[in-house]
């Protein structure tokens, strides 16, 4: 009788046993999952683009392109050492566990706009085809020939106008004189205007004018005849005498 109650209790005893060392091993695990994971304030998307280039890092955080750029104009302070704690995390998001890799990020292949206040890039960007590049001098536009040349008096000329066409002509001295009217077949003479100085002029009917500058035999005198033309690309509507005495059409 004895035998058989040592018995039951040493078998009650294993069991009692045997539950704790199964529960155990489940004890960490919850607590590891419950535990909050660490946040690295470094993240790896500061040094990936566009980020890269358009967000300032936290302080403490190793400096990307744009941080270093501003803290080289001044803009910012010089960067900090990264702490510690921070560079056992290293720069990517959270502290990984033994034998887990954290995979990257996957760029896009769309091009990403920088949103509203952003710092735009400094990086140069590659000119389309057949663009002309800001960096290359571009080739100068050859001068225009002048239509005649006449000798100033006193930097000043005497312009008389020649309306050789039966419609009324309209021109005006820029910043000199109000628009005014020329009768067909008549003539009018404008006295001492300092060059540099530009006349324009058109025929009131729409109609096209030919313009033909001819210096006079006396110095700083220019006669001006208006007739009408029949071609549309012979068309003139303002001349323009510069300080050195050269004429020029347009």
């Amino acid at each position: 009788m004895k035998f058989q109650n040592f018995r039951k209790s040493a078998e009650l005893f294993g069991a009692i046993c045997g539950g704790l060392l199964i529960s155990l091993p489940a004890i960490p695990q919850v607590v590891a999952q419950q535990s909050p994971p660490k946040v690295n304030p470094c993240p790896r998307i500061f040094y990936e683009e566009p980020h890269n280039n358009q967000v300032v890092v936290p302080p403490g955080c190793p400096p990307n392109a744009l941080t270093k750029r501003l803290a080289a104009q001044g803009l910012l302070p010089a960067p900090a050492t990264p702490s510690p704690e921070q560079t056992k995390l290293s720069v990517g998001g959270e502290a990984p566990e033994s034998g887990v890799t954290i995979p990257r990020p996957v760029a896009s292949e769309q091009t990403q706009q920088p949103s509203p206040g952003a710092v735009s890039s400094d990086q140069p960007q590659q000119p389309s085809p057949g663009a002309v590049s800001s960096d290359q001098p571009q080739l100068l536009q050859p001068r225009q020939t002048p239509s005649a040349t006449i000798a100033l008096t006193n930097g000043t000329v005497n312009i008389k106008l020649v309306n050789d066409t039966a419609a009324n002509v309209t021109f005006q001295v820029i910043g000199d004189t109000a628009p005014r009217s020329l009768q067909g077949k008549s003539d009018v003479t404008l006295q001492g205007l300092k060059a540099p100085v530009t006349v324009t002029f058109e025929r009131q009917d729409g109609g096209q004018l030919t313009v033909t500058p001819q210096p006079s035999s006396e110095p700083g005198n220019l006669e001006v005849t208006f007739k009408e033309a029949t071609d549309a690309t012979q068309g003139r509507s303002a001349m323009r005498i510069e300080r050195n005495g050269s004429v020029f059409l347009n």
